[in-house]
């Protein structure tokens, strides 16, 4: 008799999510009939709203990211409170999805007391999403993995960003081209000046448009440092050009605003996974980060790695040589 509850447990980063959606996927088609939950945090629980193969996604708060207003106190009885859901409904397997060994994750299963836990085999190499995969190899065999990442974006969200959008760039001849210009590594920072000239270079020879992202915020906010300051250089370089800004104070914004977008451009993280999950081709830059484990999944791509693995050694021909490619691809 086939399972009849699985909770999938991924409680790390935007981009850890995002790379789990293809095991969710797989689930969904091995069991149409199961029922699916997965527990998240309050910061990447937006990567899971709307997906069609979650049937409920139970999040809590991790104490660092709390409110200003919630205690400690609140927010462990607020989990509590969340593990008692979960045991009254008896579920039956727990996958924890995130490869390598993370006690935390190991005390909750036990607490929800399912009939079996399943973990990422930690023999298994490749992308993340293979490690993931590696999760089903006892209750789905020989499963391909070749489920892409899936990230739907909110109607409303999308309506909303639309409407803001100056006419040269809603009906505009050439891409819609994303700049994501944020990154939370020092190494996968790619310089304001160099933004600006690939979109001065990328509008005169495709007539490009933009939508410029960015993480809100002064760069020395000690809880949550954002990019204003570098947005501000990049708008003041490319004043003349079709460019719309769009600060995304709020993970739904970035997918949303993401998902309007033809190309992208960013750094290896979040928002990276998360074009990849909406199906945007696009070119990445990686700093001190592995490529053959994070490079984006099951989309078109072009990354960008220099041998001293620091962003900053990427140059604006290289850039756009490789949006060139990207371009070509699409014609092929």
């Amino acid at each position: 008799m086939s399972p009849a509850s699985f909770l999938v447990v991924r409680r790390d980063n935007i981009g850890d999510l995002v790379c789990t959606t293809p095991l969710i996927s797989a689930m969904r088609q091995r069991y149409p009939q199961a029922w699916i939950g997965a527990l998240v945090n309050s910061y990447n629980a937006p990567v899971l709203s709307g997906n069609p193969d979650v049937d409920q996604v139970f999040s809590y708060t991790k104490l660092k990211h709390r409110a200003l207003e919630q205690s400690w106190l609140d927010s462990v009885v607020e989990r509590l409170g969340m593990i008692l859901t979960l045991r009254r409904r008896k579920i039956h397997t727990v996958i924890l999805a995130a490869p390598g060994s993370q006690a935390s994750a190991e005390r909750f299963a036990r607490w929800v007391a399912p009939h079996r836990i399943l973990r990422a085999d930690p023999d298994q190499g490749g992308h993340e999403v293979e490690r993931i995969m590696s999760c089903l190899s006892s209750c789905v065999e020989a499963l391909p993995v070749t489920f892409p990442c899936r990230v739907v974006p909110e109607p409303q969200q999308i309506q909303r960003l639309t409407t803001a959008l100056p006419p040269a760039l809603d009906n505009g001849a050439g891409p819609l081209v994303a700049l994501h210009i944020s990154a939370r590594k020092p190494s996968q920072r790619w310089p304001a000046s160099r933004f600006a000239e690939l979109a001065r270079q990328l509008h005169d020879r495709w007539q490009a448009r933009f939508l410029l992202f960015w993480s809100p915020g002064a760069t020395d906010d000690p809880r949550h440092p954002g990019d204003d300051d570098k947005a501000a250089e990049v708008l003041a370089l490319t004043r003349d050009l079709p460019i719309h800004p769009i600060p995304t104070s709020h993970l739904e914004e970035l997918i949303a605003g993401l998902s309007l977008a033809d190309r992208v451009v960013c750094s290896d993280g979040g928002a990276m996974h998360l074009a990849a999950g909406l199906g945007k081709p696009m070119v990445c830059f990686f700093g001190k980060s592995s490529a053959e484990r994070w490079h984006p999944w099951g989309v078109s791509y072009q990354l960008l790695q220099p041998d001293s693995l620091d962003v900053g050694d990427v140059g604006v021909n290289a850039a756009v040589a490789a949006f060139t490619r990207l371009m070509d691809d699409s014609l092929a």
